[in-house]
This record gives C-alpha cells, structure tokens and sequence, in this order.
C-alpha cells in the first residue's frame, strides 16, 4: 500500500521520465533529418517557430480557455462557499486566491488555468455545485489548487512546445520527400529514406501519446496533493464517482480543452481496451477512486 508522499514522488518521477523520451524523440528526428537532408538549420528552424507560437497560447492560455468555455467571474455573494473553501485550501498550500469562475452547464466538472500560481483561475460548473456536498466540493477545489501549485499549466506548455515541434519537422520532412528533390540530392539510398519517411509518421503519434500520458500522471498527482491537502482521499473519491455518473455531456467542452478538466468532459466513449486507454486524456475514474481509497494516511 502506497503513501500520499510515495504515490507523489512517483507520478512526479514518470512525469519527467516522459519528458526526458520526448526530448530523445527530438534529438532522434534531429539526427534521421541531419543524416538524410544534409542540413540541421530546419529543425532549428523548426523548434524556434514552436516555441514562438505556443509562448502566445501559454501567456494568453487563461483568456483562451475561459472564453472557450463561456464562463463568467463568480460572484461572490452568490457563491460565498466557494469562496470560503477556495481561500482556506489557498492559505493551507502557500497560493495565492485563485480568480473563481462559473460555467452554466450540468455537467458536474471543473478545471483551472492560468500561466503560474499568480494568475492562478479555477472554474468550476453548476452542475458540480449542485451535485456535491462540501467535503467534495473541498477535495475538487483542492484538486485544482494542486494543479496551480503543482506547475501543470508550465508543464503542458513545455509538451505543446515538443509536439508542435515534432509536428512541424515530420510535416516539413513530407514535403520536402514527395514535392522536393531530397530523394534525388540526399546522400541516403532508398532504404534508409524509406526507412527516415516511416519513422516521420510514427513520430507524431508517439509524440501524441506521451503528451495524453504526461496528462494522466499530472491528474494522478493532482489527486494524491488534494488528498494530501484535505486529509481526506476518500472526498475526492466520492466526487470522482458523482462526476464520472454523471450522463450529462459538457456543452462547452471541445478535444482543446477536455484534458484541463479534473474528469473527461464527454460521455458514452468509455472504453476498458488498453489501446483506448492510450488516447485517453484523463486515468479510468476507476483506477484513480482505487488508489485514493489505497492510500495510507
């Protein structure tokens, strides 16, 4: 059985591990496109261009994804203990109060943005409001405070940046195979170019996978820090399991913004195959209420 402190240095241990692969897969692509194409200034080229594009959707990523979902600042008059657990669990963890925001819609379910603890936002539905009691709704808030203190919104942005530069190389390669003269002016023979255009396809779906499973180790954490903070694991649990029975789809919820949220937003596309488990944004509700109720406090 797992403590709160070893599940954390576990889930923070992988984290870095699939970054770590990430960072190979690049210097892979890096060396495949050096061989074939004679030339590094493209993947350069390539990494500058990523990185400029994903510094506007992080510095801006709050405004972006608000907007996206239609909320609306609380009012905290109206939503006094909100505020009330959000400013006691942001005391307990050294932040600062989050900006709260309101999403109209049934589907209990929340998420928080915001580029550092500074700018920290937490939205949460009406549906959640609703359907959780005050234990829940602390351990739900704790979860999203966890991923504000926890520099989740840094290191998806990091991601963003390795698969965009991914992306970018692997589509520039294709072009430069089937509408440029690489296959005629390269040194690599056929093999080798057959071999350079398979691994440019695998590349993005591999960079695509370590992405959604750096998202699924970042929800663990979250969960063993919220438990943590609120001492209680099984308030998140419970929650999980309301949020997760929940039919209701999310209105407002898109593939952009599905994995910010503390369960996947769409309903009825659950499946137990582990290749589905692959391309999911989020752990099976079922493995992460397991490990909440294993923990040893």
């Amino acid at each position: 059985m797992g403590t709160l402190y070893t599940q954390s240095e576990q889930n923070i241990y992988k984290t870095y591990l699939y970054l770590l692969f990430f960072f190979s897969l690049i210097i892979a692509i890096g060396w495949v496109l050096s061989y074939v194409m004679e030339s590094t200034w493209i993947l350069w080229l390539a990494v500058f261009l990523s990185i400029f594009m994903s510094f506007g959707s992080y510095w801006f990523s709050d405004k972006i994804v608000l907007s996206i979902s239609k909320a609306r600042p609380a009012e905290k008059k109206e939503h006094a203990e909100l505020f009330r657990i959000t400013e006691n669990l942001a005391i307990s963890n050294g932040l600062p109060m989050p900006r709260l925001f309101i999403i109209d819609d049934p589907q209990p379910n929340a998420f928080a943005t915001g580029r550092n603890p500074k700018y920290g936002v937490v939205a949460v539905t009406t549906g959640l409001l609703k359907t959780l009691d005050r234990t829940e709704l602390e351990a739900v808030v704790a979860h999203e405070l966890a991923h504000i203190g926890n520099s989740d919104i840094l290191i998806s942005s990091i991601v963003v940046v390795l698969v965009g530069v991914v992306v970018l190389v692997a589509d520039f390669f294709f072009r430069m195979a089937f509408f440029g003269r690489m296959g005629r002016d390269s040194r690599a023979g056929l093999p080798i170019l057959i071999g350079a255009l398979v691994f440019m396809i695998v590349a993005p779906i591999l960079a695509q996978l370590m992405k959604l499973a750096i998202s699924r180790k970042r929800e663990y954490l979250a969960d063993s820090t919220a438990a943590l903070t609120t001492r209680y694991p099984e308030g998140l649990a419970r929650a999980l399991e309301k949020i997760s029975k929940n039919p209701n789809q999310l209105r407002t919820a898109n593939d952009a913004t599905a994995h910010l949220y503390i369960a996947s937003p769409f309903r009825g596309k659950e499946e137990k195959s582990w290749i589905r488990k692959l391309f999911m944004t989020h752990p099976p509700t079922e493995e992460r209420v397991k490990k909440l109720r294993e923990l040893d406090l």
